[in-house]
């Protein structure tokens, strides 16, 4: 295993895909060891055979409609109308955003990219810092993986074994707290900077745009609806949002048809590298249960750190560590089948578990020198990717303080799945 560690570390640093290096260190393993190469030809081809996965890209496919189509412009003025008159008002409104678009998406990188574009723009036409304005675009947009839908929840799920709606349900509570982490941050952050404080919208204007993002709106209550009662499963949401997003569109008639070709080719193109990475891991997965390095790596894990408090201390470091420099399906993928036996041991619920793995990876998202986050605000503004990295760091500590509060106030996260689909 030593080898086949080495094969996938080095090609990493040669700036290889990841995938190639999973591929090429599995490859590795299995000739040295005589293991069939038609085991690897299988393998390969079930990793992607999941009935979960379709919602991977039916979710970016969803995410790219409602960019193109206007409908973020729609929440993010409804947001704006509700909160924006309050100190920090477009900073309030950027977190509210992203919470309702949360529920429709289920990417950061669609939040940054679309959502954050408009919230940049707003805040710079109405005189806020561009650093602020930055920080908190990017520090909000990681919610969305967290509230579902959520496509890093689906890949842990898949990979862990661990029920989708039940891994859902668990990021609801721990996603509304951290947008009131982030609210009061932006009080205090705008208060002490002087912004001026905006006349509070009368009802009849927060009424005429609630009216006006009504379709829009309505899209997070029929996903998650859908879901925790039962009528449909996450992979079915997943189509239905798509569905629901293309005639949204076209009711408020800002999606022009010539565009879907566009949206369905970025979509198709993100996802292939996703199940790429999922088909490779998959693989990789196979090498590590041959080899019972999971099984090694618990026994010894346990031996090192005995107290689950302890433990759970240094997991969440090497998670941090390793977003850094992973990109979070990645991760997941190579991760779990050897993280997941390690934390049953301990007694930690795997829902619990994953969303702790989650966060911490999207905490990644805003942390150099891998960040997609911070990539794509500094392509959406033109801002430098490692200024934009610097005014982010308050922000990451106090989505890191969180994180410490879910590790070890596990009914939090616990508490939503318990209330829908019991114990």
């Amino acid at each position: 295993m030593l080898l086949t560690f080495g094969v996938f570390v080095l090609l990493i640093c040669l700036k290889v895909p990841i995938a190639y290096g999973l591929f090429a260190g599995s490859m590795v393993y299995m000739l040295g060891n005589h293991v069939p190469l038609e085991m690897a030809v299988q393998r390969l081809a079930i990793g992607v055979d999941s009935f979960p996965l379709i919602a991977v890209p039916f979710f970016i496919f969803a995410g790219n409609i409602m960019n193109s189509a206007g409908i973020t412009k729609k929440i993010f003025s409804f947001a704006d109308h509700v909160v924006g008159h309050l100190t920090g008002g477009l900073g309030h409104a950027n977190i509210l955003a992203s919470v309702i678009f949360s529920g429709m998406s289920g990417a950061a990188i669609a939040d940054a990219g679309g959502l954050g574009a408009i919230e940049l723009q707003a805040m710079k036409e109405a005189g806020y810092d561009e650093d602020f304005s930055l920080a908190i675009t990017g520090a909000s947009s990681i919610i969305g993986p967290i509230i579902p839908p959520s496509i890093p929840a689906v890949i842990f799920a898949v990979t862990g074994g661990v029920s989708t709606g039940r891994l859902f349900a668990a990021g609801i509570l721990p996603g509304l707290i951290m947008a009131v982490l982030l609210a009061v941050m932006v009080y205090f952050k705008c208060k002490k900077a002087g912004y001026a404080k905006r006349q509070r919208a009368s009802m009849g204007e927060i009424m005429k745009s609630f009216a006006d993002a009504f379709l829009a709106l309505m899209a997070p209550v029929i996903i998650l609806g859908g879901i925790i009662s039962g009528v449909f499963t996450p992979t079915e949401a997943a189509i239905i949002a798509v569905f629901y997003s293309i005639v949204v569109g076209f009711i408020y008639r800002s999606l022009d048809v010539r565009d879907l070709p566009r949206m369905i080719k970025e979509t198709l193109d993100i996802t292939v590298s996703v199940f790429f990475i999922v088909a490779a891991a998959s693989l990789f997965g196979l090498v590590l249960t041959i080899s019972q390095m999971p099984q090694h790596l618990a026994a010894t894990f346990m031996q090192l750190f005995p107290n689950k408090y302890a433990a759970l201390i240094m997991i969440n470091l090497f998670l941090l560590i390793v977003g850094f420099f992973m990109e979070p399906t990645a991760a997941i993928m190579i991760l779990v089948p050897i993280l997941l036996p390690i934390t049953n041991s301990l007694g930690i619920d795997p829902v619990h578990f994953g969303i702790i793995m989650i966060l911490n990876l999207m905490i990644g998202l805003l942390t150099p020198p891998v960040g997609m986050v911070l990539y794509v605000l500094s392509s959406v503004s033109k801002v430098p990717f490692e200024r934009i990295a610097r005014v982010s760091i308050p922000y990451v500590i106090a989505l890191g303080g969180s994180l410490l509060v879910f590790t070890y106030v596990p009914q939090i996260v616990m508490f939503v799945p318990g209330l829908f689909f019991g114990k």
